[in-house]
């Protein structure tokens, strides 16, 4: 299918999904690339350890995941020596806040990445303001700009490029977002039409 979607459908780089329920293996990924053409590129989504599980549930005290980006950036290697790893997706999840702590881990988040580029996605809109765009900007991590339901505390649409990349996820409108089983929750087709507002400062990933 990976051929298929570049070959026949055209296709020259690829969200990588399933990182985020498990960490990257070499062999996966090294597979995918030499199934690939030399100017194919990948985006790796960080692994749920990472963004979702960053707090002890039972103490409240932040999680050490050092060894987990240790583990996960290992996985990555085949695609960063192909020149095929485009940059790491990291998606917050709906819970999560723009407080001191969670600040500093956005920091800590981009130093364990080093020199991969790095694009967050926020699902909360309280972390719609110019102190989240400046702190991106700072540490050159790329904003993810979503297209989804226009529920009150999800992120709305907002076009705004805080680094060299430029990314555009669409997740459909759905207006039972909270109510519906995952399988089912970006079950929308899109009408046909432009998108408009965003001008990447580099290359721009859809």
């Amino acid at each position: 299918m990976l051929s298929f979607y570049e070959k026949e459908l055209g296709f020259n780089v690829l969200e990588v999904n399933f990182t985020y329920y498990t960490l990257p293996s070499q062999k996966s990924l090294a597979g995918m690339a030499q199934k690939t053409s030399e100017n194919f590129e990948f985006v790796v989504k960080s692994f749920k350890g990472m963004t979702h599980e960053t707090w002890d549930k039972e103490t409240h005290a932040r999680v050490d995941h050092r060894e987990t980006f240790k583990k996960f950036k290992y996985g990555l290697v085949p695609l960063i020596e192909a020149k095929k790893l485009a940059c790491v997706l990291a998606q917050f999840p709906y819970g999560y806040f723009p407080h001191r702590e969670n600040l500093s881990y956005l920091e800590k988040f981009k130093e364990e990445m080093g020199d991969i580029p790095l694009v967050i996605e926020f699902r909360n809109k309280a972390w719609l303001k110019e102190d989240t765009f400046r702190l991106l900007e700072k540490k050159e991590i790329g904003f993810c700009i979503v297209d989804e339901p226009k529920l009150p505390q999800l992120m709305p649409y907002h076009p705004k490029a805080t680094s060299e990349i430029g990314y555009f996820r669409f997740h459909g409108r759905n207006p039972n977002w909270f109510n519906v089983p995952m399988k089912v929750r970006y079950d929308y087709l899109l009408p046909r039409g432009r998108t408009e507002g965003i001008r990447p400062r580099g290359q721009g990933y859809f």
